[in-house]
């Protein structure tokens, strides 16, 4: 296209998009400076002709970048294209393609402060690598419109919801028709809601935990935890089946409240052989209380030379021989991957495992329950403690 046709079709668009800008007397003190973003320009001249246009002061350039995608020669891209606008001292305007109404995912966030704003984007970054441009964002804040969510969904025809952390899920769930529900950033869901919906929990697989702990400690025949069924009963029934595959016995007692959890740890610990068993704390806000529990346990473990794993990084700092943690960037991409099986009426719904993992070992308690590393076991720890 001609650059006249770009001029003509670029300040229509600065038009419509600035209501400010309609004020505007288009003479030759205003140019628009269209070009592709991924255009074989020499790494010199481009910033030579900017430059050398800018430096009139008597002309305001307004630089125009067409993103891959964007062909002005066709009518109707232009006609469902997107202006996303930054303006910067150089008065920058971006075009990029508009997949609005042609992607049917959306991913509904919350927004949220550090640490947990850059695992969602983490996510986010897997969940649009996989799926690409079919997805649309939507970050829920404390003012939140459900009904204008819901109204943007429709405008958009998006079919299947990928639900973030426990708001995004709760806003998702509020949404009236017929959207499929995949939740990801969460442990678990009641077994009511779960039958409603996807969840690809954070509760690392157990079989993939089992299979660690047999790899570094061969001899142990047993494993202990704690759980309570509200929380966790959901995944005890996929861990008992887990270590029966694993050769491994499965004790697993129940406790509703925290006092009783002290108990069963108790009893555990006083039983407990460290040639042959282990003890598991799950993910469960009921049974391992860090403040309580978690001290009591890893402390009398240490005493007795017992092994203790966690489905939780950060007991691994204080003292629990191993973990599991999200790969967040690959969560982001198995969730993408069920949303696009949904789409294609692939519908799964329950609790499921986190088996995009890696793995965290405190090498300070594995000197001290004599363990031994290979050199081709340490390659396979993504994080050690104490940090070096």
């Amino acid at each position: 296209m001609n650059l006249i046709r770009r001029l003509f079709l670029a300040f229509a668009l600065l038009a419509a998009a600035w209501p400010w800008a309609a004020g505007w007397a288009v003479t030759p003190h205003h140019v628009a400076v269209i070009y592709a973003a991924d255009e074989a320009w020499d790494s010199l001249q481009l910033p030579m002709v900017l430059a050398g246009i800018e430096s009139n002061p008597d002309v305001v350039v307004h630089r125009i970048i067409l993103e891959p995608g964007i062909n002005l020669a066709d009518a109707s891209s232009v006609g469902a294209m997107k202006l996303a606008v930054d303006i910067t001292s150089r008065n920058l305007v971006r075009l990029a393609a508009d997949t609005s109404g042609r992607g049917g995912i959306a991913v509904i966030y919350p927004e949220s402060a550090e640490p947990y704003r850059s695992v969602f984007a983490q996510i986010i970054d897997g969940i649009e690598n996989k799926a690409r441009d079919r997805v649309v964002r939507f970050v829920v804040g404390a003012g939140a419109s459900g009904q204008d969510i819901a109204a943007e969904l429709r405008r958009q025809d998006v079919k299947v919801v990928i639900a973030l952390g426990r708001n995004g899920l709760k806003t998702a769930m509020a949404l009236n028709g017929d959207l499929k529900i995949i939740a990801g950033g969460l442990v678990s869901v009641p077994e009511s809601d779960s039958r409603k919906m996807t969840l690809l929990s954070l509760a690392p697989d157990p079989s993939l935990l089992f299979d660690r702990l047999k790899s570094i400690m061969p001899e142990v025949r047993r494993v202990s935890v704690v759980y309570d069924g509200r929380n966790s009963g959901w995944l005890i029934r996929i861990a008992k089946d887990a270590a029966r595959a694993a050769g491994l016995e499965l004790d697993a007692y129940e406790a509703a409240d925290v006092t009783t959890a002290l108990t069963r740890y108790q009893a555990i610990l006083a039983s407990a052989d460290p040639k042959r068993d282990a003890l598991w704390l799950p993910q469960d806000i009921t049974t391992v209380d860090d403040a309580t529990v978690l001290p009591l346990v890893l402390q009398e473990s240490w005493n007795r030379g017992l092994a203790v794993f966690s489905s939780n990084l950060t007991h691994v700092k204080r003292g629990a021989l191993f973990s599991l943690y999200p790969d967040t960037n690959e969560l982001g991409r198995n969730l993408a991957t069920t949303a696009l099986e949904n789409l294609s009426g692939a519908a799964a719904q329950g609790q499921y495992p986190l088996r995009a993992v890696l793995m965290a070992v405190n090498l300070r308690t594995a000197n001290h329950l004599g363990l031994k590393f290979s050199s081709r076991q340490q390659q396979g720890f993504d994080l050690t403690f104490p940090e070096p």
